[in-house]
């Protein structure tokens, strides 16, 4: 009796696991009661040793497909997500039945971040499949995965040899291999392509210099970048395991923003050779000074951008990591708002351009030769010789007085004559004085003020208001030299003295002593005689020599 129970639980035990098998076969046995299980059910029965496309379609829908399509769909998106790297960590997936995902307000579960559009539904009855949208998008990620046709690849490597070494299939090995020779191959080809052919079709155009300087720095880096970029669109067709493929998408991603910032950043030396030279058409002085700084900002640019790609593709959240920046940047900009000041008064004065290189200015108690104007502070050589750095935020709050940007530049002296000398003298001396300024070749003609001015305690004051038209300071004194000295002559061919501050115990006559008030036996017939002999006989001409030498 005992024996006949023991042979009928062994039936049923039998007949149950057969029909356990034929249901598995058949997909009445499937679980997709979470997500989980869906997962596990899609990717487990496309592995090799238990490779099921017919039950790994169940994760698919067939209410609008057939069960090959299903199956199609099933391989493709295995082979996306391993071509990727994309690693699925089975342990995080959720396994309640009814998951809900709280940022969609849906019963949804995304499989990777990186692509959102391959995500898990909740069915009515109960199962988790695969969204329609992400059976729509399979198409296209699988075109973006495997491009040029590539996929093609994954029908014929597969021939070279099934047999695992170490992990690998000998076909994976064979493609590695080649993929090797390739990349050496591009690169010699893109080095030769760069460092000869660019070169020798430069220096046959006359652009030596550009090639050696711009060109072959970038040859390196742009090879590098073409390589690495051939191996990220190939590597794929590999089908490596999910962990090195991971890692290898992950080292490939991150390599390629690192070598296009190289590239970026060596052709802004190009980029500065083309403002230098748009600088120097321009009279601006301030333009030359400029360039320096926009290279700077540049690279700088690129180096942080290169770096948000480099990290984005790390799968570092760049997003968080910008918003932490922001509110470390407001920290930041209130514990340095001396510098940010400064900085924008730089911009300022590179946009307003209150003077440039090389300008005469007075600011507050500053005066002197602006030599550089950086991101933030002026460098202005004093005239004691002495370098002065003034913050920019402060020189762009103050008044400027840029003595470079006059048209003219103003002369005024006070000519004291002596009490003793006559009207028609001074009159004489002051129309001589006018003249004088008239045929100076680098005097205002339509505006100076020569006058008889006021009488004063020592001295009759003659007012001498004149403006040279001279660039440059050392041209400004050369012209007053030039001046004086034919003021003094006129004074001296007129016989007119000069007074000066003096207290003189004045007395008339003295016995025995001529007396001390000078006497002017000359009549105007001769006094103007003397002035026009003066003005138009070469003396004038001769205090221009003088002067000029």
């Amino acid at each position: 009796m005992k024996n006949k129970f023991r042979f009928i639980c062994f039936l049923f035990l039998l007949s149950a696991n057969l029909y356990a098998q034929e249901s598995a076969i058949s997909g009445n046995a499937v679980n997709l009661s979470t997500p989980y299980h869906t997962v596990y059910t899609h990717l487990y029965h496309l592995q090799e040793e238990q490779f099921a496309p017919e039950i790994a379609a169940t994760t698919f829908s067939h209410d609008s497909r057939s069960p090959e399509e299903a199956e199609d769909l099933a391989v493709r998106l295995k082979q996306i997500l391993d071509g990727e790297g994309i690693y699925i960590d089975m342990d995080l997936l959720p396994r309640k039945t009814n998951y809900y995902d709280s940022s969609s307000q849906q019963h949804k579960y995304v499989l990777s971040a990186r692509y959102p559009d391959i995500y898990l539904v909740r069915k009515d009855d109960g199962r988790w499949l695969y969204s329609e949208k992400t059976a729509e998008r399979i198409d296209d990620l699988y075109k973006q995965v495997f491009p040029f046709g590539t996929h093609k690849l994954l029908d014929w490597l597969p021939r070279l040899g099934q047999k695992k070494v170490i992990g690998l299939h000998i076909w994976q090995y064979i493609g590695i291999l080649i993929l090797i020779i390739l990349a050496f191959i591009v690169h010699r080809f893109f080095t030769f392509f760069f460092r000869k052919g660019m070169n020798h079709l430069l220096h046959s155009l006359g652009y030596e210099e550009v090639a050696k300087k711009f060109i072959l720095p970038v040859a390196r880096p742009l090879a590098l970048f073409v390589v690495f970029l051939l191996l990220y669109v190939l590597s794929p067709v590999l089908q490596l395991p999910v962990e090195l493929g991971y890692y290898l998408m992950l080292f490939l991603k991150a390599t390629l923003p690192f070598f296009a910032t190289l590239v970026f950043y060596r052709l802004v030396d190009f980029v500065g050779v083309y403002l230098d030279r748009f600088a120097k058409r321009t009279e601006n002085t301030l333009d030359d000074q400029l360039v320096p700084l926009l290279r700077k900002a540049l690279r700088t640019f690129v180096v942080i951008i290169g770096a948000l790609f480099i990290l984005d593709n790390l799968e570092f959240d760049v997003t968080a990591f910008i918003a932490g920046l922001s509110i470390g940047g407001l920290a930041f900009a209130l514990a340095a708002q001396d510098t940010i000041k400064n900085f924008f008064g730089s911009l300022m004065i590179f946009i307003d351009k209150p003077f440039q290189i090389g300008d005469w200015i007075t600011s507050g108690e500053i005066d002197g030769t602006v030599e550089e104007v950086g991101f933030r502070s002026t460098r202005i050589r004093t005239f004691r010789n002495s370098v002065t750095y003034v913050p920019n935020g402060k020189l762009a709050d103050w008044v400027v007085d840029n003595h470079g940007l006059r048209q003219y530049r103003r002369f005024y002296t006070k000519l004291a004559l002596t009490y003793d000398t006559p009207p028609r003298l001074v009159e004489l001396f002051v129309e001589g004085l006018r003249k004088i300024v008239m045929k100076h070749p680098q005097t205002r003609k339509d505006y100076f003020e020569v006058h008889l001015n006021d009488l004063g305690a020592h001295s009759l004051d003659v007012m001498f208001y004149i403006f040279f038209a001279v660039p440059t300071w050392s041209q400004e004194l050369k012209a007053r030299h030039e001046i004086l000295l034919q003021v003094m002559e006129l004074a001296e061919s007129l016989e007119i003295r000069f007074a000066f501050p003096t207290q003189t115990l004045h007395m008339e006559t003295f016995p025995g002593k001529p007396g001390l008030t000078p006497e002017y036996s000359k009549s105007i017939a001769e006094m103007q005689a003397a002035r026009d002999a003066y003005l138009g006989g070469g003396q004038l001409g001769k205090g221009n020599a003088t002067g000029m030498n």
